[in-house]
């Protein structure tokens, strides 16, 4: 029987017929088969390269790797294939929102984050490399639900982009001006002589060619004709804007000035994108800071967290309508600091109209959203 049991156990062993082995069930690949779940990407955008890392799931984030842009979009359109969800962000910078396009497009869930310090522990040591392993952590946070842990930038439209070009282009050359200006104005400083900053207009400039050098006014010619070119295309650009918010006929507060609502309107873009007014009030920038920690307490300055530009709008904005809406209810509350009799000091003078600039843009806010009329604030209108 043993011998019988031997032979059978070989010949069972040799044949080809039976198999004994359990192999795993195989499936046959098809065009719906995901080959990943939740990917996650972050880049590190440049003008000639990116630098991006991949996270699969909850691994440890892979090695960044450097392209060039249209390889890192043919890389991201094949990953978007085989995965069942792709989340990724960038810092928003020079390049713009034409990436958050692209990779839209692509089927990315994308966030443009606002640029932050990456080197958290201080090393000194900052890399792109660097930089993209410290956005992996903070996006997979982020995909897990901690919304706070990046600052979300509102990705305009192209048509609110557009818009907004003209006034930036607008304050872009008013810059340039002044810096031209003041170049002539040093040059001539260094002869024991002081002009201002308009040497360069017409009456003032009749008067300079009777006090000053030739050899100066020489130089002073180069500085004014590139001066008078650049001024000429900011009287244009100030025409176009003119003209557009002229056709939309639309009723505005007196002397809030069309070029003031024109840069306000396009850096906001959607006024509807605030949800209540203290969202509104600190987009702007000019909410006070606070230094609170155990019994300590401390009012420090504003943030200056936002839009510059909106800041220095509503400033020039608010001195207006401080002198000429006498009924508007802010100018009434701050009048015995604002107003030109008053006996203030220039410090709280200056801490006044930014809280009245805070407060109009607040008022805009609901102005423009239709939760108060124009007679309930005190408007003048035309």
């Amino acid at each position: 029987m043993k011998k019988l049991a031997g032979v059978l156990t070989q010949e069972h062993a040799a044949s080809p017929m039976i198999n004994y082995t359990l192999k795993k069930p195989t499936t046959v690949a098809t065009s719906q088969t995901k080959r990943y779940g939740v990917v996650k990407l972050t880049q590190d955008v440049h003008a000639h390269f990116f630098v991006s890392c991949v996270q699969e799931e909850s691994q440890q984030p892979k090695a960044p790797r450097k392209t060039d842009p249209k390889s890192h979009l043919q890389k991201v359109k094949e990953l978007v294939a085989q995965s069942e969800k792709v989340y990724s962000c960038y810092e928003a910078g020079p390049t713009g929102f034409s990436l958050h396009r692209q990779l839209t497009e692509l089927g990315v869930e994308n966030i443009v984050i606002a640029p932050s310090r990456l080197d958290e522990q201080g090393r000194r040591v900052n890399t792109d490399k660097s930089d993209t392993l410290q956005l992996a952590g903070r996006l997979d946070r982020y995909v897990a639900g901690n919304k706070r842990i990046f600052t979300v930038v509102r990705v305009p439209t192209l048509k609110e982009e557009q818009r907004r070009v003209w006034p930036r282009q607008r304050k872009q050359l008013q810059g340039q001006r002044l810096s031209l200006a003041s170049q002539g104005r040093g040059l001539v400083l260094t002869q024991g002589v002081s002009i201002d900053n308009m040497w360069w207009q017409q009456a003032q400039w009749k008067k300079h060619q009777e006090q000053l050098a030739p050899w100066l006014l020489a130089h002073l010619e180069i500085f004014r004709k590139i001066i008078l070119a650049v001024d000429e295309q900011i009287e244009q650009i100030d025409k176009k804007i003119l003209a557009e918010r002229k056709a939309k006929a639309e009723a505005k507060p007196k002397y809030a000035g069309d070029l003031s609502l024109e840069v306000i309107e396009s850096e906001v873009c959607d006024w509807n994108r605030f949800s209540s007014w203290r969202k509104a009030g600190s987009y702007c920038g000019l909410t006070g800071g606070v230094s609170a920690s155990g019994q300590s307490h401390s009012d420090l300055s504003i943030t200056k967290v936002g839009n510059r530009r909106l800041r220095t709008a509503l400033i020039e904005m608010a001195w207006r309508l401080v002198q000429h809406q006498p009924n508007y209810w802010l100018t009434k509350k701050w009048a015995p600091i604002l107003d030109p009799k008053a006996k203030a000091h220039r410090r709280s003078r200056k801490k006044a109209i930014v809280a009245y600039a805070r407060q109009l843009f607040v008022d805009l806010w609901k102005w423009k959203t239709g939760r108060i009329t124009a007679e309930k604030l005190g408007w003048e209108m035309c």
